[in-house]
């Protein structure tokens, strides 16, 4: 699998551009991949399903991708949002260089992708979508979701893709048992074999 070290910071072999042509936002964008990242050759399904069944982001204010890969959640995010700001993180430098290239190779000047630990820590989100990475393990994930689940805005949405048979449903129990009074945890769909789960922090 050429993708097989992309949870690595530097995957190995060359860093290599391939041209990438995908439906994004209701229209065909010419963009750019290579190997050594999550879903090279184009849409995952699971990603497919979330940008499918959600609905758009905040218009305004800080949107998130958690797990950026190539950028299609991001891009679209911005797409949807031009007045809004738009952060993708990544462990992977090849995803955040090809995630900000492809948003600027589409005019996209509200998105930055950076590593987590760029992102100023008391940013606060209004709309979180994420494909998460759940085969890095259950304690990474966990820690993952609550380095940025905490981060909503008052009445934000994060909205989370998980493959059924890959634990949605025990990741649902986890989310509503981890996360304070303050928020709510729902199943909003089921699609090919996928869950969207949204999580919403209070208003105030």
């Amino acid at each position: 699998m050429e993708s097989a070290h992309y949870f690595s910071a530097s995957p190995a072999g060359p860093f290599t551009r391939k041209p990438l042509t995908v439906d994004l936002a209701g229209e065909t964008r010419k963009l750019q991949t290579s190997g050594g990242i999550f879903s090279p050759d184009g849409i995952d399904k699971g990603t497919a399903v979330l940008l499918a069944e959600v609905p758009a982001p905040a218009q305004s204010g800080n949107l998130l991708d958690i797990g950026c890969g190539w950028g299609p959640i991001a891009i679209t995010m911005a797409l949807h949002s031009p007045d809004a700001k738009v952060y993708a993180v990544d462990v992977n430098e090849r995803c955040i260089t090809l995630t900000n290239e492809n948003a600027a190779s589409l005019g996209l000047r509200n998105v930055t992708a950076s590593t987590p630990d760029e992102v100023d820590p008391e940013l606060r989100f209004d709309t979180i979508w994420s494909n998460p990475p759940i085969r890095i393990g259950k304690d990474e994930l966990h820690s993952l979701l609550k380095l940025w689940i905490p981060r909503l805005a008052p009445g934000g949405s994060a909205w989370l893709v998980v493959q059924k048979n890959l634990g949605s449903d025990s990741l649902q129990r986890w989310l509503s048992q981890e996360l304070d009074g303050s928020f709510t945890v729902t199943r909003e769909a089921t699609a090919k074999a996928f869950r969207i789960l949204r999580v919403r922090k209070a208003s105030r």
